[in-house]
């Protein structure tokens, strides 16, 4: 996403951080060997094997805390290191962003998961030198209808973005597709927060945007490229703003917001998806 882009810029030389994996200075797009994809698949693979888990375990009475240490451990045991712990001083193995809530949601013991609760879970994983990320949203319990939804409609417009993906097409061909279908059932496209490349570092070139802009780089999509794909969507204002944790970012006016992520490799004919789940 963007901030974590930014701040990757701002980064003059390749470093480690206290708890998280290397953070490396942006190389610009990169092409994935096929010796790097099947890293890539591994741990893109470990990534959609923790959200699965936690899609089937989440239910009123856990806490957040309860999500983000269960999550680690399994990242651990499956030989990867959280991607998100210790990145630029995250406190956390995943982020956990409730109803209102955008992106960037803390975890914590008190925050405790309601029937009626939209959560949204990203989390990622480094494994042998690259990582995976990957978003879901889970109706907790008894969501309302109007909630059910946007998490829908969120993750349709993940897949008509991905269905535009091939060697050829640009990155306007995916957020034209995305930008369409949520317009066309009256949501807004978050635009403070695009998908971004993935590989060596968490957060890589280009930012994949989820809406029609000349202000980002339409780049021409070309086989090998490895992309983080993640509309993220407003029942309201597209407007947002940050908490004074400096990390959980909100809806301006208070509406619902749903998110749904994956991390993929171009194809001369479409796209892998390197974090499916299998559901």
């Amino acid at each position: 996403m963007n901030l974590f882009a930014d701040l990757l810029a701002s980064t003059s030389e390749a470093r480690a951080t206290a708890t998280g994996p290397r953070i490396q200075q942006r190389r610009g797009v990169e092409i994935k060997s096929s010796r790097e994809l099947a890293i890539m698949r591994k741990a893109s693979h470990i990534v959609a094997t923790v959200l699965r888990e936690i899609m089937e375990m989440a239910e009123p009475g856990q806490t957040t805390a309860d999500l983000d240490v269960y999550a680690e451990r399994r990242i651990r045991e499956m030989g990867a290191t959280p991607s998100f712990k210790g990145y630029h001083g995250f406190p956390a193995s995943i982020c956990a962003s409730i109803n209102n809530e955008v992106v960037h949601g803390i975890p914590g013991p008190k925050r405790v998961i309601k029937s009626g609760d939209l959560l949204k879970v990203d989390t990622g994983a480094y494994y042998e030198g690259y990582h995976g990320d990957s978003c879901i949203t889970i109706c907790v319990g008894e969501v309302p209808e109007s909630g059910q939804k946007l998490s829908r409609v969120a993750q349709e417009s993940l897949m008509a973005g991905l269905s535009k993906i091939r060697a050829g097409n640009t990155l306007l061909d995916i957020a034209g597709a995305v930008e369409d279908h949520v317009k066309a059932h009256g949501y807004s496209v978050v635009e403070d927060y695009t998908g971004h490349g993935v590989g060596r570092n968490l957060h890589e070139e280009p930012s994949v945007f989820n809406f029609r802009t000349d202000d980002l780089p339409n780049i021409t999509l070309r086989s090998g490229m490895t992309l983080a794909v993640e509309p993220i969507l407003n029942a309201g204002s597209k407007a947002c703003r940050t908490l004074k944790d400096r990390w959980t970012v909100v809806t301006q006016d208070g509406s619902l917001s749903a998110q749904w992520e994956h991390t993929i490799v171009v194809t001369s004919d479409g796209c892998e998806i390197l974090t499916d789940r299998g559901d």
